[in-house]
């Protein structure tokens, strides 16, 4: 299955290392970082799942819930994260997906038989509270992660639902953005009463809260 922006994503029940999850339930009205490994203890993948944990505050401030999946058993990720636990040096709580039959990264598309017929390559999808994709990634098996990017873009998504707004490239938050064109007139002066920057008529830039 190939999913796009803008989709609803695929539901699905699922045993997790926090015990058996429905994944709509479980996100709530939560925005979710849902990411996929390989398998249990490889090297990249164990720095990653150590990254999001150590990350957990910084989600947890942006309304967001970390869902991995490894397409190993509940019983090797447990014995997994006792490994990151102690080589990351952080405490691994959010749950880790078991995918043995691999249902899952089907439904995902996270099976690239170019990679490997049994293994997912490093998906990233993150999905806001309406249950909607708003961003995919998809990194080589041999490629870790950038977590600083992962924040960014979960930032400039919020900030654009928020604010109506776009953000220019390599936005960081307290930047400028980008007045869309979808919004002219006396729609733009009353939806930005602070005013704007306009080199040229269709790139307008402003300051935003």
């Amino acid at each position: 299955m190939s999913l796009h922006i803008g989709d609803t994503v695929p539901d699905f029940t699922v045993e997790t290392t926090k015990g058996k999850i429905s994944f709509h339930d479980w996100a709530g009205n939560s925005w979710v970082f849902f990411f996929s490994h390989p398998a249990d203890f490889t090297p990249v993948c164990t720095t990653e799942m150590g990254k999001t944990a150590k990350l957990s505050q910084q989600f947890a401030a942006r309304n967001t819930k970390a869902l991995g999946l490894s397409t190993d058993t509940v019983a090797e990720h447990v014995k997994w994260i006792d490994d990151i636990n102690d080589t990351q040096q952080t405490d691994l709580q959010f749950p880790i997906v078991a995918d043995k039959d691999l249902k899952i990264a089907k439904l995902y598309d996270m099976i690239h038989p170019n990679q490997s017929d049994t293994q997912a390559v490093r998906s990233v999808f993150i999905i806001d509270p309406n249950k909607k994709l708003r961003l995919t990634m998809t990194y080589p098996m041999n490629v870790g992660r950038n977590f600083d990017e992962i924040l960014r873009v979960i930032d400039a998504l919020q900030l654009a639902d928020r604010e109506r707004v776009a953000t220019p490239a390599d936005w960081r938050p307290g930047e400028k953005v980008i007045i869309p064109l979808s919004i002219a007139g006396e729609d733009a002066v009353k939806a930005f009463p602070q005013g704007w920057e306009a080199p040229r008529p269709y790139l307008r830039m402003t300051q935003v809260k």
